[in-house]
């Protein structure tokens, strides 16, 4: 087997495993991990009505409730992906495990408004700081030709843990109560021990960093557990082709995946975190139907997560990206049209808006990751991830603004606005399908 002093050869030795029990395993420990952010993540839109109840909260209270989460998650973001290009995407993804399980913890006690508002704030530093890193690492370790395959199927985990969240608090909220959506969010603590013994570091981290005896040892251990998984001896090792280095290029492709994040966030979060409280306060329903008509729309978006997987190295990211914007807008501006008079027409469209918003979102989890070189990937992806949080951020913001001083249809045509300007940057998206990693970003 040859190999090249100082781990140079470790991509092209990654490009050539076939697909094995050892990436299911890895992409299962990790994914667990995905699936409870997922779940945390939304977990206050599903209990905002019955704290609202509780502690007598007014709008501004509401929001304040459901940014604190977002404002963590803009910070957890920026600062994992720095972290996770120092001391390693795995070492990121036990630390946000950790913080997110704590906090989870102290939300499911938390005594009144003011602690609830600031364990929100650590909870979203956890799961911003999760997320990228996790994406980052899934997709170092994939071969080009079914990279998109490879990390979508893992990404879908996240949508699932969003309609796992509706269905659970469903359930609970009407005859537990709140508290306990928040203590399931204490269960993967339980994974710290299985991802430090058996989820290596990215050897092409490790390569990149200047650790390249480790790298060769952890790619090594890695090949063997793929030989005894498959049964059969690798294929050769064969050179790949690297890209010139060309640093005005990263700008552009910044600026792209910003706005996309920025955009389909914004989107995605200014339907998602209110859609519950619009079913009861606007439209008279009990909690537990409103909870139910709101799993009817995670589940749609889980379709459009699985869908985005299966055509994305078929067809393309920025055919993806751009297709699944513009239907959105589509949807949200049919929403606006008709005035979004009754709880099954909301229920219809924003099911169908979620659909193609969350095939968008899930999209970018493979696409930003892409853009930047090794030494730089996480940071990069986790920038476009700021971005994400911004969009997570203002999104309930404005909708709430626009929906109490305006009307719901206003709020559903700026939410149109948005997808069609998302449409529009996707269409300007450099494209990666079937490329190595370093020849997209050497």
């Amino acid at each position: 087997m040859a190999m090249v002093a100082g781990g140079e050869d470790v991509p092209a030795r990654l490009e050539r495993l076939p697909d094995s029990g050892w990436h299911l395993r890895v992409r299962w420990l990790v994914g667990v991990v995905t699936f409870f952010e997922g779940f945390d993540q939304l977990a206050i839109a599903y209990t905002l009505p019955s704290l609202t109840v509780e502690w007598g909260l007014g709008t501004g209270q509401q929001a304040l409730a459901i940014t604190s989460g977002s404002v963590g998650m803009l910070l957890g973001a920026l600062v994992s992906g720095v972290l996770a290009d120092r001391i390693g995407r795995v070492n990121v993804v036990v630390i946000a495990l950790a913080v997110t399980s704590l906090s989870c913890m102290g939300l499911a006690i938390s005594p009144g408004f003011v602690s609830f508002v600031l364990l929100r704030f650590v909870q979203g530093v956890g799961i911003g700081g999760e997320v990228p890193a996790a994406a980052t690492y899934i997709g170092e370790l994939a071969r080009s030709d079914r990279r998109g395959r490879f990390v979508l199927l893992y990404e879908l985990v996240f949508p699932a843990g969003l309609t796992a969240v509706a269905i659970v608090a469903a359930w609970v909220v009407p005859v537990l109560g709140w508290r306990w959506v928040y203590g399931i969010g204490v269960l993967p603590a339980l994974l710290v021990g299985p991802i430090l013994r058996w989820v290596p570091e990215s050897p092409r981290w490790l390569a990149a960093s200047g650790r390249g005896e480790r790298a060769m040892g952890v790619m090594e251990r890695i090949e063997r557990a793929v030989q005894r998984s498959t049964g059969r001896p690798l294929p050769p090792v064969v050179a790949i082709t690297r890209a010139p280095s060309v640093r005005r290029r990263y700008l552009r492709r910044t600026v792209i995946v910003g706005l996309l994040w920025l955009l389909s966030y914004f989107a995605n979060y200014g339907v998602a975190s209110w859609l519950p409280t619009i079913y009861t306060d606007v439209f008279g329903l009990p909690v537990s139907t409103a909870l139910t008509y709101s799993v009817a729309t995670s589940v749609a978006g889980l379709l459009g997560a699985v869908a985005i997987a299966l055509l994305v190295d078929r067809i393309g990211r920025r055919a993806c990206l751009a297709g699944g914007s513009a239907l959105a807008a589509v949807t949200f501006a049919a929403l606006a049209a008709l005035g979004a008079n009754s709880p099954l027409e909301l229920l219809v469209l924003s099911a169908l808006g979620a659909l193609f918003v969350f095939a968008v979102n899930l999209g970018l989890y493979l696409y930003a990751p892409e853009l930047y070189p090794t030494p730089m990937r996480a940071a990069g992806a986790s920038l476009g991830g700021v971005w994400n949080r911004v969009g997570v951020i203002a999104g309930p913001l404005v909708v709430g603004a626009f929906a109490a001083g305006l009307g719901l249809p206003a709020a559903f045509a700026v939410l149109g606005v948005a997808m069609l300007a998302a449409a529009v940057t996707a269409f300007l998206a450099e494209e990666t399908r079937g490329r190595t990693l370093e020849e997209i970003s050497p």
